[in-house]
């Protein structure tokens, strides 16, 4: 299976499991990181709350857990936002393994990768590690939007909001008979269509519940409040996020993942999440049953 980001981001990587990686001994990137005294990150930009920049600096959640990572190695952060390809495994290969063809220079890690098993097994160049994330979807709606607990084609009519080409933009504009594909108005981004309904400009918008907890607290405009039910027909259960790192990096891929086990541990993690609105939830593939 290909995974575009827009997919991934809708839940195509649903399946995730825990993946079974040997550590066993590679090169000394970590020690190469170390000397160089810097730990350069991939992050996608334009991807609110997670990696953004504004005023001259990189914002977001993964960003703020790559600086948490590279302080306790006693290094500082090289943040280098790059634009989504078509599939998640371009992204891999400009970013981890070989450099983009525009000059983009390669990174010791990425962050936001789908944590899957399926997905992973295709990947022989690098290793996708630390699950730190249990994404999903959900809706938001205005305080007017008395429908927002019904089904969706009781949404017919309504203003609707969704990220352009993604699977909530499928998912309103493809499914009940596709009558509500007159109603939606589509946005750049997740979040920027829930920050619609924030400001009135919209009465409902799909999205993941990142972007959903991120512009309900931070975007402008006091409308809004989160759908409380699933939404019916959304065949995602939701997906893991990690990270990768080129297969010859593991060494430095297993201290990081290391680190982020115990930011998960000693609670930063959740207060890092927190700071930008966001419910940290723990990847199915680390949860504890029960």
């Amino acid at each position: 299976m290909a995974y575009g980001r827009r997919a991934f981001i809708g839940g195509l990587a649903a399946s995730a499991g825990a993946l079974a990686l040997p550590r066993f001994p590679s090169a000394a990137p970590l020690a190469n990181v170390r000397e160089l005294g810097v730990l350069r990150v991939g992050l996608y930009d334009n991807n609110r709350p997670w990696s953004w920049e504004e005023g001259g600096k990189v914002h977001g959640i993964d960003a703020d857990i790559a600086r948490a990572v590279a302080e306790k190695f006693g290094v500082r952060t090289d943040l280098a936002l790059f634009p989504a390809d078509e599939e998640v495994s371009d992204d891999l290969r400009n970013v981890v393994w070989r450099g983009g063809l525009l000059g983009f220079r390669k990174c010791d890690v990425m962050f936001h990768v789908p944590f899957d098993r399926d997905f992973a097994a295709q990947q022989d160049q690098v290793a996708i590690l630390a699950p730190y994330y249990r994404e999903g979807f959900g809706a938001a709606c205005g305080d007017g939007m008395s429908a927002c607990e019904g089904v969706p084609t009781e949404f017919r009519g309504k203003k609707l909001a969704a990220e352009i080409d993604s699977i909530p933009d499928f998912y309103l504009i493809g499914n009940f008979g596709g009558i509500l594909r007159p109603s939606v108005t589509h946005y750049t981004t997740g979040y920027d269509a829930v920050a619609a309904v924030k400001s009135g400009e919209a009465d409902l918008a799909v999205a993941t519940d990142a972007q959903i907890e991120a512009a309900l607290a931070n975007a402008p405009g006091d409308a809004g409040k989160r759908r409380k039910g699933p939404l019916p027909a959304m065949l995602s259960p939701g997906w893991d996020v990690g990270i990768a790192v080129d297969e010859k990096s593991r060494s430095l891929g297993f201290a990081i993942e290391e680190e982020m086990d115990a930011m998960m541990a000693d609670g930063r993690m959740a207060q890092i999440f927190a700071q930008h609105g966001v419910q940290w939830r723990p990847a199915a593939a680390v949860a504890p049953a029960g």
